[in-house]
């Protein structure tokens, strides 16, 4: 049976709440099952989503037996968007993210959660399970490969010279153009309509990986088949709170990523939990193929993969939930078994 996705405005099984960590006030989705609880699961977003980004998966949980927090990143939705400058650009950093998880974990009284993660999301729960390897028993991550931490930094205009040229998109999504033109809700809406997979009458799309954001054609997309109207009412309502800046500055500080990620050299590259990796077939920018090798640091790897685009959460909800039930079954999480 299909499972019936969160209500963005009104749903009971989920309550939003707040949270005070380490001095920024974050939002989250949480959820408690009908039963005894058998762990606590967080779900880690990425750009341009929001913790509603996980609005299939956060019911399969619950119906597993899983109690269920769902954050919205530094800069997104209802949580923090402090202004770079004057603060500093790590508030939007993997190491700040993995330690405000653990802030809230705390807070919520987990000492153990399993952490799974969709783009940006996706590389913020490898390095969380690398920062705090006491707290998280098990990893999962859609569409994000594992990368090890790097003894020497390649800039990203390198990298798109270089291995990876669909990464081009990122130089103009860090650059100042992006946080300038998309500023109004009619813009944020034909800007989300398009990055989900809206075109417009003759097949014009407003992404391209290696340049970024089409501006032109903005007015001519369509509505996104993967949001209902009232799920893109409120991405559009959440996104028009504090604009782009913030989510943009995810972009903004690969160097200081990889300054934090000099402490992660040797042995703590390599995670020994058990994880999961759920590539999209169709990913266009993180492309399954990026994924080679990473067993090499993933000592206890279960992989999967999904006909589908960078969306999959949203586009094949019942392919991944039933992919990771499959994992949780492997790894101890059957019908009888606890965290």
């Amino acid at each position: 049976m299909a499972i019936k996705p969160i209500d963005p405005v009104s749903d009971m099984r989920v309550a939003r709440k707040t949270a005070l960590l380490n001095g920024q006030p974050y939002h989250y989705l949480y959820g408690e099952p009908q039963g005894p609880s058998k762990g606590t699961v967080f779900l880690i977003h990425g750009w341009p989503d929001l913790s509603m980004g996980w609005r299939y998966q956060i019911p399969f949980f619950l119906e597993r037996g899983f109690r269920v927090v769902a954050p919205d990143l530094m800069g997104f939705g209802g949580t923090a968007c402090p202004r770079v400058p004057p603060n500093k650009i790590n508030l939007f950093g993997y190491k700040r993210a993995a330690d405000d998880i653990a802030e809230l974990a705390r807070q919520l009284g987990a000492p153990k959660i399993i952490l799974g993660g969709h783009d940006w999301g996706g590389f913020v729960v490898w390095r969380t399970a690398q920062w705090h390897p006491e707290l998280v028993s098990h990893v999962f991550s859609i569409c994000t490969p594992y990368t090890e931490p790097k003894e020497k930094f390649y800039p990203t205009e390198d990298l798109v010279k270089g291995p990876v040229p669909q990464f081009g998109y990122q130089l103009h999504l860090a650059g100042p153009e992006v946080e300038a033109h998309i500023q109004t809700k009619v813009q944020i809406r034909q800007f989300l309509n398009g990055m989900y997979g809206g075109k417009g009458p003759n097949g014009e799309v407003i992404f391209s990986p290696e340049k970024g954001i089409l501006f032109e054609n903005l007015p001519k997309v369509g509505k996104s088949r993967l949001f209902s109207d009232k799920e893109m009412d409120y991405y559009v309502d959440e996104y028009s709170r504090n604009g782009m800046h913030g989510t943009l500055n995810w972009y903004r500080q690969r160097k200081e990523n990889w300054e934090e990620d000099q402490a992660l050299l040797g042995e703590r590259s390599y995670i020994k939990i058990p994880t999961l990796f759920i590539a999209g077939k169709f990913d266009s920018v993180l492309l399954p193929s990026m994924s080679e090798g990473m067993e090499k640091y993933l000592a206890n790897l279960t992989r999967g993969e999904v006909e589908a685009t960078h969306w999959a959460p949203t586009q094949k909800p019942e392919e991944v939930n039933a992919i990771i039930g499959d994992w949780l079954d492997q790894v101890g999480f059957g019908k009888k078994s606890s965290l």
